[in-house]
C-alpha cells in the first residue's frame, strides 16, 4: 500500500523523504518467507514449497528468521512509525478533500480573540435534512431549555462538533462561523460503572470536576453540558448546577448547557447567560417539532402529554395532571 501511494507524482512532490519505505521492505520479505505456505494453492506451487520447507526444517530457518524479524521490527521502529503516519496523513487528506468537494453547505471559520460564538445556519453534519439554526453569543453563555425530544442535546453537540472541525479541518457546517480557538470539554453521555463501583452521580461529579479544573487555566474553553447533575434530587441539582455553571462562565470561557430545570433560567440569567429554548406543537394528537432555536425560556411542558399519546391509562394521566396543577401550578 505505502509503495503504491509513493508512486503518485503528487505525493512524491509533497513527501521529499521516503527512505523509510525501503528499510521496511526487508521486514516485508521476511514475513513473506515465513508465511510462504499460504501461497501453496496447487501441485505446482507445492513442488516449489516442499523442498523449501525441508530446508527450513533442516536448518531451523523459521526459528532464525522469526527472531531476525523481531530484531528488524525493533531496529526499524522509527521507520514503521513514519510509515503509519505517512499513510494516515494521506488517508486524512483524501477524506478531508472528499468532504470539501461534496454538496454540503460549509464555510471557512473566522477566529477571533473575543468571548463570542457567532454562527449562521449551523447544522449537524450527520443528520439528514438537519434544521439549521443561528446562534449569537457575545460576552455570554447559553442556557438551553426545551421539551423532550425537541433537539436540545443535538444542538449543543452541533456547536461542539463544528468548533472541533473549525480548529482541525478549517471548515464548519454553516454559512458563517466566528469564535476563538477553544479547548472543548463535554459532559453529555455519562453512565455508571459497575466495575469501578461508581454510581451515575459520582461519574458525573468526576466528569464535571475536570471541567471545573480546566476553567482555572488561562485559555479559552468551550464547556458543553447536557442535563447537569440529573443523577441527584431536584433541590441539590438546581443549587449545585447553578453554582458550577456560574463558576465555569468566566472571562475566557463559553458554556453551553441544556436542562429541564426551568428554575435555572431565573438564577443564571443574572450570571451572563442568554436563554434559548426549543418547543413543539400538538396537532391531531401528534407532537410536531420544528427544531428551531428560539430566544427566551421554555413556557410549555410535554412529558405528561407524551404519556397520554402513548396510551397510558387514563387514571395515570388524570392523577399526573392533578398533581402537577396542585403542586407546581
Amino acid at each position: 500500500m505505502s509503495k503504491k501511494l509513493a508512486s503518485s507524482p503528487e505525493i512524491k512532490a509533497y513527501y521529499t523523504d521516503l527512505s523509510f519505505l525501503n528499510k521496511i521492505d526487508l521486514i516485508k520479505f521476511k514475513t513473506e518467507f515465513i508465511g510462504f505456505e499460504k501461497y501453496v494453492k496447487n501441485e505446482y506451487t507445492f513442488l516449489l514449497w516442499f523442498p523449501i520447507e525441508l530446508i527450513k526444517i533442516q536448518f531451523n530457518l523459521e526459528y532464525i528468521l522469526f527472531f531476525s524479524f523481531i530484531d528488524s521490527i525493533i531496529k526499524e521502529k522509527e521507520s514503521i512509525e513514519k510509515m503509519f503516519l505517512y499513510i494516515g496523513e494521506i488517508d486524512s487528506a483524501i477524506s478531508t478533500a472528499s468532504l470539501k468537494s461534496n454538496q454540503n453547505l460549509i464555510c471557512v471559520p473566522k477566529f477571533t480573540k473575543n468571548k463570542q460564538f457567532i454562527s449562521k445556519d449551523i447544522y449537524h453534519p450527520l443528520i439528514n435534512s438537519c434544521i439549521p439554526n443561528n446562534l449569537d453569543l457575545v460576552n455570554s453563555s447559553m442556557l438551553l431549555t426545551g421539551s423532550n425530544m425537541s433537539g436540545k442535546t443535538t444542538f449543543i453537540k452541533t456547536v461542539a462538533i463544528n468548533s472541533i472541525l473549525a480548529q482541525t479541518l478549517n471548515i464548519c457546517f454553516a454559512k458563517a462561523y466566528s469564535a476563538p480557538f477553544f479547548k472543548v470539554y463535554t459532559s453529555i453521555r455519562i453512565t455508571d460503572d459497575l466495575l469501578d463501583n461508581t454510581s451515575y452521580y459520582l461519574e458525573e461529579v468526576l466528569t464535571v470536576k475536570e471541567l471545573v479544573d480546566a476553567s482555572k487555566k488561562d485559555e479559552n474553553c468551550l464547556f458543553v453540558l447536557d442535563e447537569i447533575f440529573k443523577g441527584t434530587n431536584t433541590i441539590e441539582r438546581i443549587s449545585g448546577g447553578k453554582a458550577i455553571l456560574s463558576f465555569l462562565n468566566k472571562i475566557n470561557h463559553i458554556v453551553l448547557v441544556s436542562t429541564h430545570d426551568i428554575e435555572l433560567t431565573d438564577l443564571l440569567e443574572k450570571e451572563s447567560y442568554q436563554l434559548f429554548h426549543f418547543s413543539e406543537l400538538i396537532d391531531n394528537e401528534k407532537l410536531i417539532f420544528d427544531h428551531k432555536l428560539k430566544e427566551g425560556k421554555l413556557k410549555t411542558r410535554n412529558a405528561i402529554k407524551i404519556l397520554e399519546l402513548y396510551k397510558y391509562p387514563t387514571e395515570i394521566i388524570t392523577d399526573a395532571k392533578k398533581t402537577e396543577q396542585n403542586n407546581f401550578g
